[in-house]
């Protein structure tokens, strides 16, 4: 739930911080806060746990997951790097960052979309990227659960960096 409450704070700032910031300049500072977070974690992977942070740690991100979401559309991208920090195993970590994420993505639609914001061209973008978005999500469906918590880990960063790069190198 905080994850959520956040997010309901955090859309509109990362909203309107489109109207005032550069997207290029949104999407390289994500792009490089995912690089260097997947590649610190990749290569030095004894980090310590936040485990014991609680709901006033989690509402917290999930402001910033809604900043995020909202201004750059990447919704779920906080929480995932959060519950990888908190060291909780694969099935909490989806039970947290999915239905927030989805929560998050939804409610950036409809902000946006009330404030005119979505043109004709995104959602065309979007509906060519549906058929994208239902193969990685049955291909994470009939992954789940066959992989260990070292894997499962080591997928997330790797998907992590992914984004991130392609941020970057799509920053402007």
């Amino acid at each position: 739930m905080p994850f959520l409450v956040g997010g309901v704070i955090g859309v509109p700032i990362g909203a309107e911080l489109l109207r005032w910031a550069s997207p290029g300049d949104l999407r390289l500072a994500v792009g490089a806060i995912l690089v260097l977070f997947s590649l610190w974690n990749l290569f030095r992977p004894s980090l310590a746990s936040m485990a014991r942070a609680g709901i006033v740690a989690d509402g917290a991100v999930g402001i910033v997951n809604g900043i995020i979401g909202g201004s750059t559309g990447l919704a779920g991208i906080a929480a995932v790097i959060w519950c990888s920090l908190r060291g909780w195993p694969p099935a909490e970590q989806r039970a947290v960052f999915q239905p927030s994420g989805v929560a998050v993505f939804a409610m950036s639609a409809l902000w946006l979309g009330g404030a005119g914001m979505i043109g004709g061209d995104t959602l065309i973008l979007f509906l060519i990227g549906l058929p994208a978005l239902a193969l990685g999500t049955w291909a994470g469906l009939q992954l789940f659960g066959k992989l260990d918590d070292q894997a499962f880990r080591r997928i997330v960063l790797v998907l992590l960096l992914i984004s991130g790069a392609s941020l970057l190198v799509l920053g402007r």
